[in-house]
């Protein structure tokens, strides 16, 4: 079988993962306020312009796609108690000892180094702004999954921008050098990844 028939178009996927995440509440925004929080005492110039892009070039990567596609399809199972037992019951109470949840995270933020994955831990331990309240177990929702990748993605934008930061020294140059479009050259080159 020709498993090339069957692939999904890279617009569709990352159309999915947006519209996963703004079902759950959050938005691109949310993340980008932790990413400036974390970046802006070493950064001059760092706008928040700046940390949205560096969140949406993140969120166009495919292991973080589906990582977050399949995280939000588990928490969404889990509300609507269709997942078998005791699966259910882990995912629903978010167990201490289950460990899934950060693994795949963890996976995900393994394509920007070890910088996002300190930074991973950091934000797993930390639970700041919108990871605090998806970690909440309070309300309504099951997040198990979705606080960890929230915190994934945060530290995968946290490092694209600390690595950017070495680019743009050794130019001689700091954020308030450069529009946010130029901190990415990546996306000005056919087939290059963010």
């Amino acid at each position: 079988m020709d498993g090339r028939r069957f692939r999904v178009h890279s617009d569709e996927v990352t159309k999915a993962t947006h519209e996963a995440l703004e079902r759950r509440g959050v938005s691109v925004r949310d993340i980008a306020e932790i990413v400036y929080e974390m970046q802006v005492p070493y950064n001059d110039g760092l706008t928040m312009k700046h940390c949205i892009e560096s969140v949406e070039s993140v969120l166009k990567k495919r292991e973080v796609q589906h990582a977050l596609l399949v995280g939000i399809e588990m928490d969404e199972l889990a509300e609507k108690g269709q997942l078998s037992r005791p699966l259910q019951q882990i995912v629903d109470s978010d167990e201490g000892l289950f460990g899934v949840d950060e693994m795949l995270g963890l996976g995900a933020v393994l394509t920007y180094g070890s910088i996002a994955v300190t930074t991973f831990g950091h934000l797993d331990k930390n639970k700041v702004g919108i990871i605090n309240r998806l970690d909440t177990k309070t309300g309504e929702g099951v997040h198990t999954f979705l606080d960890d990748l929230v915190a994934s993605v945060t530290a995968c934008a946290s490092s694209r921008i600390a690595h950017r930061t070495r680019d743009l020294e050794e130019e001689g140059k700091t954020y308030e050098d450069v529009s946010p479009e130029e901190v990415a050259p990546e996306s000005h080159i056919d087939g290059a990844e963010t």
